[in-house]
């Protein structure tokens, strides 16, 4: 079986090596030169030089799986392989897009004769090993030309991958996994705060989050990821206290307001990640000159 994919970054080009591992053909295109050259060699993968070739190469009614970042470079990509498309073809976004613009593109595809999938995918630079987590959006009949590439991309042919329902579903089940994953990370984040905190009790967080991994009510891949931090380097050094976030979480949080649903976990840990890029800054010198004028408190300088 045969496969387009377009986008060869850390997710697509490992995409590419699991679906070609697991009997498919895989016809492969990026832009960047250097993410081409990265697959030389893999056997079943053959890189392309442009989405003219892509979609030539590809027989029958096509299967081509977009692992592009949300936003202006999909849509871009979307109208430059719209003509080279025809009637019968299954485009697949495995990108982090907002669910409503999945819905917007399920819509204008499907009047073309075009199938469109949204897929929610995570699994990170462990899913060539692992498989990846698949939150599929579409009809019936787009996921079932899609499902045997789901059953290889996924951890196991039967588990890992679902229908979650119409265009949007997909990519909006992968926005409210994104918050549950912001809220989690915080939570474990200043719970080992706290214990590094009481330097009195001498805890070596490194070995405590090794212990927490077998047999306690929090063990997770996230607590597996802290316990091979802590125990590397407990102190953290050299690493700044910025945390960059992405689209998800913040659609997540605006999802809350819209449908009146409170979600305090997931707002809050948002709203650390903004603290942390220096957006409270202004808000935190304010803080300091009222304490000054109204109790005459010191204020610190820079």
């Amino acid at each position: 079986m045969d496969i387009g994919i377009l986008g060869l970054g850390k997710m697509g080009a490992n995409m590419a090596r699991r679906l070609a591992r697991g009997g498919m053909r895989v016809l492969a295109y990026d832009r960047d030169l250097a993410a081409r050259e990265a697959l030389a060699g893999e056997p079943e993968v053959e890189c392309v030089e442009g989405l003219a070739a892509l979609c030539a190469r590809l027989e029958g009614e096509r299967v081509i799986l977009m692992m592009l970042p949300a936003g202006t470079v999909t849509e871009d990509a979307l109208r430059e392989l719209l003509p080279l498309l025809s009637s019968g073809d299954t485009l697949v976004d495995g990108g982090n897009a907002f669910y409503k613009d999945s819905m917007r593109r399920a819509m204008e595809l499907s009047q073309q004769g075009l199938r469109y999938v949204d897929a929610g995918v995570s699994g990170g630079v462990h899913g060539l090993a692992n498989g990846y987590c698949l939150m599929l959006g579409g009809t019936p009949k787009s996921i079932e030309i899609f499902e045997p590439y789901a059953r290889v991309l996924a951890p196991g042919a039967e588990r890992g991958w679902l229908h979650c329902g119409p265009a949007g579903a997909g990519h909006y089940a992968k926005m409210i996994h994104n918050g549950i994953e912001y809220g989690m990370m915080q939570a474990l984040a200043e719970g080992f705060a706290l214990l590094d905190a009481r330097q009195d009790f001498g805890f070596d967080t490194g070995r405590l989050a090794e212990t927490w991994r077998h047999g306690s009510v929090v063990r997770s891949w996230l607590l597996d990821l802290c316990a091979e931090v802590l125990q590397r380097d407990d102190a953290l050094e050299g690493v700044a206290p910025v945390v960059t976030d992405s689209g998800e979480g913040r659609w997540a949080a605006l999802e809350s307001i819209e449908l009146g649903v409170p979600a305090p976990v997931l707002t809050m840990a948002l709203m650390e990640r903004f603290s942390s890029q220096g957006h409270s800054d202004y808000a935190r010198k304010l803080l300091a000159m009222m304490r000054a004028g109204f109790g005459g408190h010191a204020v610190n300088k820079l």
